[in-house]
């Protein structure tokens, strides 16, 4: 009676629990089979997961609704798959997966996107691949962002050169910058960085919508951006690009990746440019842009072990630009309006992280430090700074019995000692400011969410505290809809942040006293996949309200001699509505459409109006093909941007401006590709339709006179630019084959 009592409970135990299988994955080539570490097991329904261990040993908990399809796949290896039932429950398998360098006699091939929203992410993550970057001159980051709806790249003067990004009508310095993670032009990088990281390094780019994670920081206010940079192992063994155009531009970069030994890699990225041809095509004695050169270099290490893995590196550039008055200007006068910016950058970074026997639990630790210091010169006015900064952010990451909870908990410290000296202004700050965060991450069926919070205690401004909250559901098997809250706060720096208002005359007023800036984010979106013409299509419509506390504005309407910076009580908001449409009408064509809708207001001269040089329209189109034998590429993008509200200035005559608003403009971008072996051959055109503002700088002919200005900047000041150039690349796996190919003939 006890047995059979016993066999009972057995029976009920095991119809009542979670059913689970395990097993070990090995990896399999010509001359060898052992068991791989790190490999990755998913459950395709179910959308959870598990990675081997340092035997190749896995366990993973089955779902209740069966059956479901379990997903092997490890760097290197073709991916298998298995379908499991209830009555596989608590089976062990033992799986083989085939080296790539195998060749199989079948290959299955899809066509993957270069430009992406992923549906498998709780947040509203887009993503920009390589392929995208490819159909742009993408010289630096600033282009980089030419064929995107989502970020808006514009001109900050007439002078300097310099371009800022905007998300959701917000300027670049409420969107949090990243490098895999790390804090990115952040500080006095902010103003002239965007020209410091080659597109030719980059190998994704992640844009988020709204508050990101607390993970990330607490600056995260109107969105993030996240650049990956291309990895030592998953970069090309040798690539080489050469880039010219008819303004008198030209650069080369070359990158090069390679193994050090077993468990060491490292990658070398180079890159130099030059602006050579002084520019003066609507002969208003400015240089349309300025000449100069860029260097920079990154050199980064990875270490692969069994327990922990690590990487560690150095970035550094120079950067130099001269520009405002042509050269005959010069030499008739000693009085010249000459500007000069000389930026030098060096910082260190390093990521480590240790793997735990526990499954699904690991730490990752990420450091870095950088020293930034500029000098820039525009006319008699004069501007130095420099900036030392530090950075740690120690995660513990882990999950509570099955993946579909998941948890991470940690602190971070960040330190940094600015110095800014603006003719007799000054701004020097000491930052110090740790900080702890914890979030929550659930994934179900239907419903993912992702719960956190941060607090950070800065030794200037106290205590602040950053709830944030993340939610996707799953309408239907082609239906998204994602909602996002959160707060985010930073502290303001009014010179660097405003630096290109030294073009003109105006006298800067500074704020009585700087206090943080603080914003609640909140929005959604709906994405809705379907079949058009045979094909994937998505519709894709996101809004987000952000309502500031204290936004330091810049008044140009209350005073038509000065500039004012001042935190505001009042009202500061900002709406964004956009959708876009993508389709592929034939396998060789993909369409992206796009409409952008931007209300943007503060208090500007006593009442509530609309921000600066920001339109309220934007109408977006990409369209690339590529021929079937992938040896010709075509895109072209245009943009038609709306009317924006233009700052009231005096002008010579005495008389103020009657143009309150822009015009209605359009722009066009183009390129063609030839592939050819290990070459791509491009050439292409920006701004194709020759569209520019007529004076762009107010009073030119007396450039040190009270209504000098070079700051009301709303279309292109160049007009159509033609460039061309060349890329060679010899691939990791090329490399690969070409060894083993040797290997074989030395054994015969």
């Amino acid at each position: 009676m006890k047995k059979l009592f016993t066999a009972l409970i057995c029976v009920l135990l095991i119809n009542t629990i979670n059913a689970q299988v395990k097993g070990i994955v090995y990896g399999s080539s010509n001359l060898s089979k052992s068991a791989i570490y790190g490999a990755r097991v998913r459950l395709l329904n179910a959308n959870r997961g598990v990675i081997t261990n340092e035997d190749g040993k896995f366990e993973i908990i089955l779902p209740k609704e069966l059956p479901d399809t379990l997903v092997f796949s490890a760097m290197g290896f073709y991916s298998d798959t298995i379908v499991v039932d209830k009555q596989d429950r608590f089976i062990s398998f033992e799986v083989i997966l085939y080296s790539e360098q195998i060749l199989p006699e079948v290959v299955a091939s899809y066509k993957k996107g270069t430009h992406s929203i992923s549906r498998l992410k709780t947040l509203h993550v887009e993503e920009i691949g390589e392929g995208e970057l490819r159909k742009a001159a993408c010289c630096n980051l600033s282009e980089s962002f030419e064929t995107n709806a989502s970020v808006d790249v514009n001109i900050t003067d007439a002078v300097s050169g310099a371009k800022q990004i905007q998300m959701m009508g917000l300027a670049g310095i409420y969107t949090q910058l990243q490098f895999e993670n790390i804090p990115y032009l952040r500080g006095l990088e902010s103003a002239f960085g965007l020209n410091s990281m080659p597109g030719t390094w980059i190998s994704s780019i992640q844009i988020t919508k709204g508050t990101g994670t607390v993970v990330n920081g607490y600056e995260s206010m109107a969105g993030l951006v996240n650049m990956e940079v291309k990895k030592p192992l998953e970069m090309e063994r040798f690539y080489f690009n050469a880039y010219g155009n008819m303004m008198g531009r030209f650069e080369v970069n070359m990158n090069s990746g390679f193994k050090l030994g077993e468990k060491w890699s490292t990658g070398i990225l180079v890159h130099g440019s030059t602006q050579a041809g002084e520019i003066d095509r609507n002969k208003d004695g400015f240089r349309d842009m300025p000449m100069g050169y860029n260097f920079a270099l990154m050199n980064r290490y990875h270490y692969q072990g069994k327990k922990m893995e690590a990487q560690i590196g150095f970035n550094a550039y120079l950067d130099n630009k001269d520009g405002g008055q042509v050269s005959s200007v010069r030499k008739d006068t000693n009085n010249y309006f000459g500007v000069n910016i000389d930026s030098k950058h060096l910082d260190l970074f390093a990521k480590t992280g240790f793997f735990m026997k526990k499954p699904g639990h690991s730490i990752g630790v990420v450091y870095n430090v950088k020293y930034h210091s500029v000098e820039a010169k525009f006319g008699n006015r004069t501007f130095t700074g420099e900036e030392k900064r530090g950075y740690i952010n120690a995660i513990y990451d882990g999950i509570i019995k099955t993946s579909d909870h998941k948890f991470k908990i940690g602190f971070s410290g960040v330190y940094s000692n600015m110095n800014q000296q603006m003719d007799s202004l000054n701004d020097d700050r000491e930052e110090i400011v740790p900080g702890v965060f914890g979030e929550y991450s659930y994934t179900g069926s239907r419903l993912s969410a992702v719960v956190g919070a941060r607090g950070d205690y800065h030794n200037l401004y106290n205590f602040q505290f950053s709830p944030r909250l993340h939610l996707k559901y799953i309408l239907t098997e082609r239906t998204d809809v994602r909602f996002t809250v959160g707060r985010g706060w930073r502290v303001p720096n009014y010179m660097i942040d405003n630096i290109s208002l030294l073009a003109t005359s105006q006298t800067w007023i500074p704020p009585l006293a700087v206090s943080p800036e603080i914003s609640w984010n909140i929005g959604g979106s709906l994405m809705q996949e379907f079949k058009l013409f045979g094909n994937k299509a998505t519709v894709t419509i996101d809004y987000y309200y952000t309502q500031f506390e204290n936004q330091m504005i810049v008044d140009r309407d209350e005073n038509f001699n000065a500039v004012e910076f001042k935190n505001v009580s009042g009202r500061s908001f900002s709406h964004s509505l956009q959708g876009e449409f993508a389709f592929s009408p034939i396998q060789q064509i993909d369409v992206r459409m796009a409409y952008k809708y931007l209300d943007v207001k503060a208090n500007y001269g006593g009442i509530v109006q609309q921000k600066v040089m920001v339109p309220n329209h934007r109408g977006f189109v990409n369209i690339g093909y590529k021929t079937r034998n992938k040896r010709w590429e075509f895109d072209v993008t245009g943009s038609v941007f709306g009317e924006s509200r233009l700052p009231d200035v005096m002008l010579p005559d005495g008389s103020i401006s009657e143009d309150h608003l822009s015009q209605t403009y359009p722009m066009v971008n183009a390129q063609i590709t030839h592939v050819y072996k290990r070459w791509d051959f491009y050439v292409g055109g920006e701004n194709l339709t020759n569209y520019t503002q007529k004076n762009p700088i107010i009073d030119a002919e007396n450039p040190f006179s009270p209504t000098f200005n070079a700051t009301r900047i709303w279309a292109p000041i160049i007009g159509v630019n033609v460039y061309a150039g060349v890329r060679f690349s010899i691939k990791q796996k090329e490399e690969k084959e070409v060894h083993s190919l040797v290997k074989d003939g030395h054994d015969h």
